[in-house]
């Protein structure tokens, strides 16, 4: 099985901002913990601040994984063109949000990328991530048993 999570904008300062909301670890060092706890899954790591490299990376992998959970940050209230290309590919994506964006400003309660998602996972912290990764781990159980 192999799944890919991808973070976009300001991700990559996990642990050092907002710590009260986001924590102090750094995503690098939560990876790492993921994969040393699932060690039979083929684990993926890519952030970008950058529109494009999103969308770039989505279309990339997005036709070869069994999974993709998608952070992309403050882009999901804003980018119609992250929202097609997660409905463009074949990989189920389900969102994940640190934070519980609906309790937070008016402008966070819209999504570009929940529609089009198989799911979202919101305000649960980074556990959120490893939820995700269940659920893929869940489906491909029951599919295999099917």
């Amino acid at each position: 099985m192999k799944i890919a999570i991808i973070n976009g904008p300001n991700l990559n300062l996990l642990g050092k901002r907002e710590t009260s909301v986001y924590g102090n670890i750094s995503f690098e060092e939560y990876f790492e913990l993921l994969k040393k706890k699932h060690s039979s899954i083929t684990l993926h790591y890519f952030q970008s601040n950058v529109e494009g490299e999103l969308i770039n990376e989505l279309q990339r992998i997005g036709f070869d994984f069994d999974g993709i959970i998608f952070n992309p940050g403050g882009y999901t209230h804003t980018s119609v063109a992250i929202g097609d290309a997660v409905a463009a590919i074949s990989a189920p994506v389900i969102e994940v949000h640190i934070s519980n964006v609906h309790a937070r400003e008016e402008f966070r309660k819209i999504s570009h990328i929940s529609a089009k998602a198989a799911g979202s996972i919101i305000g649960l912290g980074l556990q959120g991530y490893e939820l995700a990764l269940h659920c893929f781990i869940s489906r491909q159980s029951s599919d295999t048993n099917q």
